[in-house]
């Protein structure tokens, strides 16, 4: 008997001391995409190349300690409110470290300044791309892994004048990105190349037609009608009734346009006269060596933003890695691990990364898209190109300076 409560004893002493032991929790982190809304046939692509770098980060080691990284998908349907309340969710209810996302730049902004910046949580935006990202007072925890439209569509200006555009009439979404990008390409279409854009005007969202504004857009002779909206919604409905009314004998959009819906609704015969611009990873063996990853779960490296929101999650476990799992420290922490110094991290090394970081050693992640070396604003360069549509989809015309 007495043996029996010695190993009873002994047991129970060790029961305890396993309780005693905390299971390990996850890590979480919010991606907060337009699932909905008008970008909804790119955000899948957005979301899978996120899902990737998680599934490396977990195939090699985890945050911390063995941790679990996990990604909490919310949608912002690229809407201000939509997105405020998918950063409350993952903020306050799911206990997210850090956010990638939103996609679209109202919801950025909205989600920024109602909840993540006030909660001092690190938020990462693979495609939010207004100028107006840049002038957040932010405290130095909103980023982005795509560069601003300031950029976008001065290049797009540029390689237009180079192709022998003329002029133009500009239609723009009345949101955050639309106007954006329509003042950006203005200010050199014009004002630093000369040309001439005729009719220059905003537009709403979710009209059944837009034959009026098309109407008044062609007045003043422009051949080229250049849309600033997304390819999902408004912008293909301006662009089907456009064609089908023969309002304008040439097309061009900015990124938001650049999407299969376009293709698969209107057909690639009648899209000969439509071109689109979008960012480009730089040339380079991350490049190469993410799409090579992306294929091998069944991703299509061309699609638009996929290497941003590759990067962007793949920093942001970087951050949390260099930052101890503390989320008051990952935006510091974010620039600390892609600022041009240190040994090379490209994607996909996270057990190199994670070794580099436990022994103090510098680190540079050398993303997919670019070097990603932030500016004061959370700001990166970035590269361009402009596509066409062929047999096989978008396929690149020329790239952008």
């Amino acid at each position: 008997m007495k043996t029996k409560l010695i190993a009873l004893a002994a047991g129970l002493m060790t029961a305890t001391a396993l309780a005693s032991v905390p299971a390990k929790a996850d890590v979480k982190i919010g991606l907060i995409g337009g699932i909905s809304g008008p970008i909804a046939a790119m955000a899948p692509a957005m979301v899978d190349a996120a899902q990737l770098a998680i599934q490396q980060v977990n195939e090699q080691g985890g945050i911390g300690d063995g941790e679990k990284l996990v990604g909490v998908v919310g949608d912002s349907a690229c809407n201000p409110q939509n997105g405020t309340d998918a950063a409350t969710k993952a903020v306050n209810i799911e206990g997210v470290a850090g956010i990638v996302g939103p996609h679209c730049s109202g919801a950025v902004l909205a989600a920024a300044g109602s909840v993540t910046i006030p909660a001092s949580i690190t938020l990462i935006t693979p495609s939010g791309t207004s100028p107006e990202i840049t002038s957040l007072e932010d405290k130095g925890t909103v980023f982005r892994t795509v560069p601003s439209d300031d950029y976008q569509g001065r290049a797009l200006a540029r390689t237009m004048k180079e192709q022998g555009y003329g002029k133009v009439a500009v239609a723009y979404l009345n949101n955050d990105y639309g106007t954006g990008l329509a003042n950006a390409f203005k200010a050199e279409y014009v004002d630093e190349l000369g040309g001439e854009i005729t009719q220059f005007a905003a537009h709403e969202e979710g009209k059944a037609s837009y034959r009026s504004n098309l109407a008044e857009l062609v007045k003043g002779g422009a051949d080229t009608l250049v849309i600033f909206d997304y390819g999902d919604g408004t912008g293909l409905t301006i662009l089907r009734q456009a064609l089908e009314n023969g309002f304008f004998d040439k097309f061009v959009g900015g990124d938001g346009m650049k999407s299969d819906a376009i293709i698969n609704e209107l057909g690639a015969e009648n899209l000969n006269a439509f071109v689109a611009s979008s960012p480009v990873g730089e040339k380079s063996q991350s490049l190469d060596v993410f799409n090579e990853a992306f294929k091998a779960v069944g991703g299509d490296p061309d699609a638009i933003f996929v290497s941003t929101s590759y990067d962007a999650t793949f920093l942001m476990a970087l951050a949390l890695e260099k930052a101890g799992g503390d989320k008051a420290g990952a935006a510091a922490a974010m620039v600390e691990v892609s600022n041009g110094e240190g040994e090379a991290i490209l994607p996909g090394e996270w057990k190199k990364a994670k070794e580099l970081i436990a022994a103090g050693t510098a680190i540079d992640y050398k993303g997919a898209a670019g070097d990603h070396n932030f500016d004061a604003n959370g700001d990166v360069p970035g590269t361009y190109a402009l596509w066409e549509v062929g047999s096989n989809g978008f396929e690149m015309l020329t790239e952008m300076q």
